[in-house]
């Protein structure tokens, strides 16, 4: 598990974009602060098939 102090800033990962606002990696703005990510079934034919495994959601 990655642990943060108050005054480090995580990093996003460039070129990934994401929504889920109650998403413990969401940075507040638009972008993905995971160490890495995860997208899947392999079996997805388009990309409402697909679903971010790595979601944790955020603690309140």
């Amino acid at each position: 598990m990655n642990e943060i102090s108050f005054n480090q800033v995580p990093k996003h990962i460039h070129g990934i974009s994401c929504s889920v606002m109650n998403c413990a990696y969401h940075d507040g703005v638009h972008y993905c602060t995971a160490p890495n990510i995860t997208v899947g079934p392999s079996t997805a034919t388009n990309s409402s098939q697909t679903v971010c495994a790595t979601f944790k959601p955020k603690q309140f």
